[in-house]
């Protein structure tokens, strides 16, 4: 019998004892026992090694900057935005390049952070297209540039446009953040180590079914995405541009100074009818194409510019000293393009693309995926530096993932490019590398899908790979240094190159509407973001 019964026959037995009292006016109270009153609950008393551990402290530490994070909750507040994209920065690159960035420093890595990193809001991002569930950069960019998700392979057009169909994307355009920042009178810019008629860069400012048509239109009288750049008609057009791409604005007749021939079979020069364009007397725009024209570059009296470094994609960062002619860094340029625009007092629209980190993954080669990574990271930190959470919101983000593992059990510290070296029960790392079930040592890093294997020593420019043949599976990697800018690593699936992951990507956030990142979102919902901290739709 539990206490609620022995209660109840309690009370029962003493109103039976009240009914049966006589009149002689004598108190006969019956007395019902009292519930058991639980004892007040002491809190635990955490030992002392615990409070004094560093991560102990650590966590304490950032548990209090949380709380003092003050939130700007009003539509309107960012006066600037910043996005940056690490084109195929998935949540495994993000992690190793920490790791990597912080064994660059004399860290172990693992407790390391990247600039945006330490923003205080962060959350995922979910990047299918409407097609595919391992998407491409054009409808990945397409969703944050529009709001609007659509195809693999198609710009700023809807999901309804076949790819590659000219007149249906006429019916179809999608507007973008950065018309709609024109639209304000805000200052723009787009800055990649891509071709700046690559997807990702293209999504800011072209329409168009198919990604391909940088120079050329293979279907009806659609413009291609060069020519878009230059005649652009949102606001006053783009003020800052900066990135690859050179021969995609020169016709095929002409040589550039680093000796390749431009791409243009219609005969137009582009930069000289962007030059025409913009120089009209009032405004002083100017093109740019090498490191001495960067370096050289009057800030305070140039109101448009143009650079365009390479004439395709720019180089690798591990390979940007054996350019040619000289080409700037992507923090270097995101520093430059921020002094600019900075000078419009109704604010900006900045969009920043790491875009060789997709292409180091791509060739198999995680040394120039990561390098890369670790150089979008500093241009974020340029970013941070130079600007106020007060009133410039930035966001870091990815288009998509990359089929990239971090495997084995490593020791702490080991280096994420090594090969894999276990600890003994103390936590000692051992003498020599783990070997696998074959009897053959193994990296850290390895892909999915790929060319596979490859070792070619101090060559740092990842591209070198395609030039080779295809050699998936195992190898022998006992005498191969694999922290070498040259070494590629192994991959499991035979494919010309690597191939995009389809998991969720990170985003990073500070500023107003920064919090507005939280939570597990679509790709689409950042475009939101962005117009309603900035008050694009207003």
């Amino acid at each position: 019998m539990n206490k609620y019964s022995k209660l109840a026959l309690g009370l029962s037995i003493a109103l039976l004892a009240a009914g049966c009292s006589d009149d002689s006016g004598s108190d006969n109270v019956a007395v019902l026992p009292q519930p058991e009153q639980p004892q007040e609950q002491q809190p635990l008393a955490l030992p002392q090694s615990q409070l004094e551990s560093s991560w102990f402290k650590v966590g304490q530490q950032a548990v209090a900057r949380a709380q003092a994070q003050t939130i700007n909750n009003t539509p309107g507040a960012a006066k600037n935005i910043i996005l940056f994209i690490g084109d195929g920065m998935g949540i495994s690159t993000v992690t190793a390049a920490r790791i990597l960035a912080g064994q660059q420093q004399g860290l172990d890595g693992e407790e390391y952070q990247l600039s945006f990193e330490k923003m205080p809001f962060a959350g995922l991002v979910k990047t299918y297209n409407t097609n595919q569930q391992t998407p491409d950069s054009a409808g990945t960019a397409t969703a944050i540039m529009t709001g609007v998700k659509t195809k693999a392979g198609v710009i700023n057009v809807d999901e309804t446009v076949p790819r590659g169909d000219c007149a249906a994307s006429k019916q179809r355009p999608l507007t973008t953040v950065l018309e709609l920042a024109e639209g304000q009178g805000k200052s723009t810019g787009i800055i990649s180590t891509a071709r700046v008629t690559h997807a990702t860069p293209a999504a800011t400012y072209a329409k168009v079914p198919d990604r391909d048509w940088e120079y050329k239109v293979t279907d009806g009288d659609c413009t291609d995405i060069a020519a878009q750049l230059v005649a652009l008609n949102a606001g006053d057009g783009i003020d800052v541009i900066m990135g690859g791409g050179r021969r995609n604005f020169l016709p095929s007749s002409e040589t550039d100074a680093e000796g390749a021939a431009g791409k243009r079979e219609d005969g137009r020069n582009l930069v000289d009818e962007w030059l025409d364009r913009y120089n009209d007397g009032v405004t002083n725009a100017v093109y740019i194409e090498d490191q001495t024209g960067f370096n050289a570059l009057d800030v305070a009296g140039t109101d448009k510019l143009l650079g365009l470094f390479n004439p395709s994609h720019m180089h690798y960062e591990a390979d940007r000293g054996n350019d040619t002619a000289g080409e700037p860094s992507l923090s270097e340029m995101t520093a430059k393009g921020l002094e600019l625009l900075s000078k419009n007092d109704k604010g900006y629209f900045l969009m920043v693309e790491g875009g060789r980190i997709d292409h180091g993954h791509h060739a198999g080669s995680a040394y120039n995926a990561l390098t890369d990574a670790v150089e979008l990271a500093e241009a974020v930190q340029v970013a941070m530096d130079k600007t106020s959470a007060e009133d410039t919101l930035i966001i870091v983000t990815a288009d998509h993932s990359h089929v990239m593992t971090i495997a084995g059990y490593p020791t702490r510290g080991n280096p994420i490019l090594g090969k894999v070296i276990t600890n003994d029960g103390s936590g000692q790392p051992e003498e020599t590398p783990a070997l696998a079930a074959d009897g053959l040592p193994y990296t850290t890093l390895g892909y999915t899908t790929g060319r596979g294997h490859a070792d070619y020593g101090e060559t740092a420019d990842a591209d070198e790979r395609y030039g080779h043949e295809i050699d998936t599976g195992r190898k022998d990697l006992t005498n191969v240094d694999t922290t070498a800018p040259g070494y590629h690593q192994e991959a499991l699936i035979p494919t010309s190159a690597e191939t995009h992951g389809g998991e969720d990507v990170g985003v990073w956030a500070r500023g107003p509407g920064a919090h507005w990142v939280t939570g597990t979102n679509e790709q689409s919902y950042l475009f939101h973001v962005m117009a309603r901290a900035g008050g694009l739709l207003d």
